[in-house]
Formats: C-alpha cells, sequence, structure tokens
C-alpha cells in the first residue's frame, strides 16, 4: 500500500511516504516563508506530486493534518494562521493535483494528528484512551476515547488552550485563551514581559542584546539557573499545566497523558512536578491509574499521524 502523510503547521509543511508498518520514507520538508492562500495549497501539492512520482505503483491515500479545523465532509479547512483559509478546498485540491479521487485524501486537524502519531508509533500504541498534551507556540489537545478520535460537533474539541483555569475573566484572554495566554511557549515570554517592573530583573544572556524578552527556552534554562524572575514564572507555568491534566484526566479518565510540542522537549524534566500538582485537582481514581510521558514521535507525531491517517482511510477506530 501507498500512502503520503502531510503535516501543515504554522510555519512548514513536512510530508513523507509510509510503509504500513509505519516506515517512513522521502521526508521533506519547506517553511512557507510569507506565503498565503492559494501558495500554501500549491506548496502542499508541489510536495505530494513529487512524493507520489517516486513511487513505482500507484498511490493509494493521502492524509493530511492542519493546524485549525478539518471539515471533514465538506473537505475544506480553517487555519487562522494561514491568511486566505477560512474555508480552503484542501481536499479537491490535493485530488486534482494527484489525480486520486477525493475519497482518498483525509483530513484531520494537527491536535488529533498527534495523538494518532503516537497512537501508531509513540508512546500511546496499545491504548484506548489516551491524550497527547501540545505546548508549543500555542496549546492543544489530542484526545483518543474508547479507540476514536474525540473531534467534536465541528472539529474543535482539543481546543484546550481556551480552558479557563483562572479568574476573573480579563480582556487579553480573547483571541487564545486562558491557559494559552499563560502557559505556552508565546504565554511564557508574555509573563516575562508583564513582569518587567519585577525589583530583581532577569539577565538572560543573548535576550538583552536583542532588544527583546528571552524566548521561552532561554526562560527555563535561567530556571535551571536559579534565575528568580524564571523561577516564579516556571512555578506559575506548572500549576497550569498540572491544572490542566487534571481537568483532562477527570474528563476522560485516560490510561497516559503524552507531552510534546516545542516546549516538551526542555521542560520534560518538569513532569513529576506537573503530576503532583494534577494530583491535587484531580479524581482521585483517575489520576491514581493515569501516567504522564514524552512523546516518543517527537517533532515528528503529526506527520506520522498523518501516515497512520491515510493507512486507516479515515476510520480511526479499534
Amino acid at each position: 500500500m501507498a500512502i503520503i502523510g502531510i503535516d501543515l503547521g504554522g510555519t512548514k509543511v513536512a510530508s513523507a511516504l509510509f510503509e504500513t508498518s509505519g516506515a517512513m520514507h522521502g521526508r521533506r520538508e519547506e517553511k512557507l516563508a510569507g506565503r498565503t492562500g492559494r501558495e500554501v495549497g500549491e506548496l502542499i501539492c508541489s510536495q505530494a506530486v513529487a512524493l507520489r512520482d517516486e513511487l513505482s505503483a500507484g498511490l493509494d491515500a493521502v492524509g493530511i493534518c492542519v493546524p485549525g479545523i478539518a471539515r471533514i465532509n465538506t473537505g475544506t479547512v480553517w487555519a487562522p494562521n494561514i491568511p486566505g483559509w477560512q474555508d480552503y478546498p484542501l481536499r479537491e485540491e490535493l485530488a486534482s493535483a494527484l489525480k486520486l479521487s477525493a475519497d482518498h485524501i483525509h483530513l484531520e486537524s494537527d491536535r488529533s494528528g498527534a495523538i494518532l502519531g503516537e497512537l501508531w508509533k509513540g508512546s500511546a500504541r496499545g491504548c484506548r484512551n489516551a491524550v497527547f498534551l501540545a505546548v508549543g507556540t500555542g496549546i492543544g489537545a489530542g484526545i483518543l476515547v474508547d479507540g476514536r478520535i474525540l473531534r467534536g460537533n465541528s472539529g474543535i474539541a482539543g481546543a484546550i488552550g481556551w480552558m479557563a483555569l483562572d479568574r476573573p475573566f480579563e480582556n487579553k484572554y480573547d483571541g487564545i485563551g486562558c491557559f494559552e495566554y499563560h502557559s505556552s511557549g508565546e504565554g511564557l515570554m508574555r509573563i516575562y514581559a508583564e513582569m518587567a517592573d519585577y525589583t530583581e530583573p532577569a539577565i538572560i544572556p543573548g535576550s538583552e542584546a536583542r532588544g527583546q524578552s528571552p524566548n521561552s527556552r532561554e526562560i527555563l534554562a535561567a530556571a535551571e539557573r536559579r534565575d528568580e524572575r524564571a523561577l516564579k514564572i516556571l512555578k506559575r507555568a506548572i500549576g497550569y499545566w498540572g491544572m490542566a491534566v487534571a481537568n483532562l484526566v477527570s474528563l476522560f479518565n485516560p490510561e497516559k497523558v503524552i507531552f510534546g510540542g516545542g516546549l516538551f522537549g526542555p521542560a520534560l524534566r518538569y513532569l513529576p512536578e506537573i503530576r503532583e500538582e494534577a494530583l491535587r485537582w484531580g479524581q482521585p481514581v483517575a489520576m491514581a491509574e493515569v501516567t504522564l510521558e514524552p512523546s516518543l514521535t517527537g517533532a515528528d507525531a503529526v506527520l506520522y499521524g498523518a501516515g497512520y491517517l491515510a493507512l486507516k482511510g479515515g476510520m480511526i477506530e479499534y
């Protein structure tokens, strides 16, 4: 069986051929580099066509995951970071470029793609109930419930950056949500900037020279050096991550919560502290059963998930 998986991220497109075993071949990646609208569609199609042309036999199926909402019934997608992609006909364009029936083009959100990648080749293998918690520039969750991907009424399930984890509501949460505002990669940078009048300013090498706040990895590195401001930011983030885990575990009773995204990575060492915080808030029986684990597919979680989506013909249930 010849299948292609495609991961459309916020800044790049990655694609690859997959064997039914999960072996990946011919991986390609290219930056969006300011492309908008149809230009992004053309980039995706060109990668897919190039991969198809490497095959000695015909192409059977394509899976593609997008950073937003995949409208499975219509084959259109909404990707808020790509201008012109409010209702983009991605399935139709790929089917036309590849000369493949639209029934063989399968769409999902990148949130769902991440848990599918872990289900196929990562930490969720053998699970029927698992959550992938992705913390990077933003925050989202891929949710597997009783062997099926949870999509929701219109494909928005898992948009947990909008979790209400603090009060009162503040207007600054408009557009991204409370959880993402405080505890995404960009959230750590926002909180650093808000603490600019802190009595003991952090000295983080490189950031002052750039004339801007340090990035999230620099903040975590500063916390390792016992920088006071960075430690305060990290403690606050661990609190939010732990509360989110408690809520997810209490709602879905998963076997595992799997941490991935750009920040996990360097924040994986704090899983014991996150679990300790979650134990304070979560349903106790469910919390005693769940494990918190790192992603095994890393930066390619969504790409593997797209390949698995193609392999399973879009019907993720077992």
